[in-house]
């Protein structure tokens, strides 16, 4: 007759059994070699300030979990995207066949990101895209191997589109550079606004990264909409806001913008940001415990208040931190690992979220003004808002 162990014992044993597992995931990941993360970032030039942001925000996370990633050491490789198309072939491949990386975790610059993702398909690299919302990457050119922790352009452009036809307002105009973030951010805008019974009455753009904003917003002064809609970031971000408002327009127009308009570049824009309506997936002010700690420790480690630019590369970092424990950092099970990505609930500063099947994350758009240095969260423009995915055959 077989006995039957007693309750306390029973309960020795499990625990026992789990250390056990444990001991053996924990031998399993430290027996294997470092983890090579490749950096794509830009360290130079218009969005150098956003590439800082979003690798501070990456080496947090890996920072909280004690310098490793499911047990695995942590080995950096860099490189300096430019932020230029032309560079970007040259650049990923620098990472993916010279230096052999496990990972590559880029860009900010949309049109570099598309250049990406088409190199990480053919060599099968895991990208994981901190910024840039090149709505190809989670639509024609998604793939198994390419993760997404911010956004898609078409996100906050829709977003805004919905907050300014809840405004009633009838008529806008749009501004933005002539580039793939600009342009898509834009049709989100118009997408949502036109549905919600305004009308669009021009599109406005320049080059890339030109500043000289003088004679488009004078094409704004004489057609005089009810409301201006524009996507500009970092150093551009803060030129277009200064400009509009020495034109005079800030007191006869209401300028609107996605959120990367005022974020990252208050202190720059100084009084003329203040009152500004923006959506994002982030916002200052949203006073969760999560949020709460992440920012009290990355004001800590950088002596900087966070951006949402330091969220998306914090939460890269759990997005892969997460799909390595599900394999205990076994990455040659790489199937494995992505699988649990999808399925992971990112518990992010910026509140909880998941993946869609094609990547990217299914978040809330907030509506935030500025306040002093600070984009505040006034209200949800959107709840958890999925990107469309449209062309993405996965």
């Amino acid at each position: 007759m077989t006995k039957i162990p007693a309750p306390q014992t029973a309960l020795h044993l499990l625990a026992v059994a789990a250390l056990t597992a444990s001991a053996a995931g924990s031998a399993l990941a430290q027996g294997q070699p470092p983890l090579k993360v490749g950096l794509m970032l830009p360290a130079t030039g218009t969005f150098a300030a956003l590439g800082t942001a979003i690798e501070n925000g990456f080496r947090l996370h890996v920072a909280e979990q004690g310098g490793k990633l499911a047990g695995r050491e942590i080995q950096y490789f860099k490189v300096d995207d430019e932020s230029d198309p032309a560079k970007a072939t040259d650049n990923v491949n620098k990472l993916i066949k010279r230096d052999n990386v496990d990972v590559i975790v880029g860009t900010v610059h949309s049109g570099v990101a598309l250049a990406m993702a088409r190199a990480v398909k053919e060599s099968k690299t895991l990208l994981i895209v901190p910024n840039a919302g090149a709505d190809a990457i989670t639509g024609p050119l998604c793939a198994p191997n390419i993760v997404r922790s911010s956004f898609s352009n078409w996100q906050p452009g829709y977003a805004t589109g919905v907050m300014a036809a809840q405004k009633g307002y009838k008529t806008a105009m749009t501004i933005t550079w002539n580039y793939a973030a600009g342009s898509e951010t834009v049709k989100g805008f118009a997408e949502a606004f036109e549905k919600g019974g305004g009308k669009v009455l021009q599109n406005l753009n320049l080059p890339f990264p030109n500043v000289e904003f003088q004679a488009l917003l004078t094409q704004i002064a004489s057609q005089k909409p009810d409301v201006v809609f524009a996507f500009f970031a970092g150093g551009g971000a803060v030129k277009f806001v200064k400009d509009y408002d020495a034109a005079g327009l800030k007191k006869s127009i209401p300028l609107m913008g996605s959120g990367f308009l005022t974020d990252g570049t208050l202190e720059a824009q100084g009084e003329s940001a203040q009152g500004l309506l923006t959506s994002l997936h982030y916002a200052d002010g949203l006073n969760t415990p999560r949020d709460k700690g992440f920012r009290s420790k990355y004001a800590v480690t950088y002596k900087l208040q966070p951006d949402v630019y330091a969220v998306q590369g914090y939460d890269a970092a759990q997005i892969l931190a997460g799909g390595l424990a599900a394999v205990k950092g076994d990455f040659s099970q790489r199937d494995a690992m992505v699988a649990a990505m999808r399925k992971m609930t990112v518990d992010s500063p910026r509140g909880k979220y998941t993946l869609s099947a094609a990547h990217n994350p299914v978040q809330d758009f907030y509506i935030r003004q500025v306040k002093g240095r600070e984009n505040v969260m006034t209200g949800i423009a959107v709840k958890v808002l999925p990107d469309p995915a449209r062309g993405c055959k996965m």
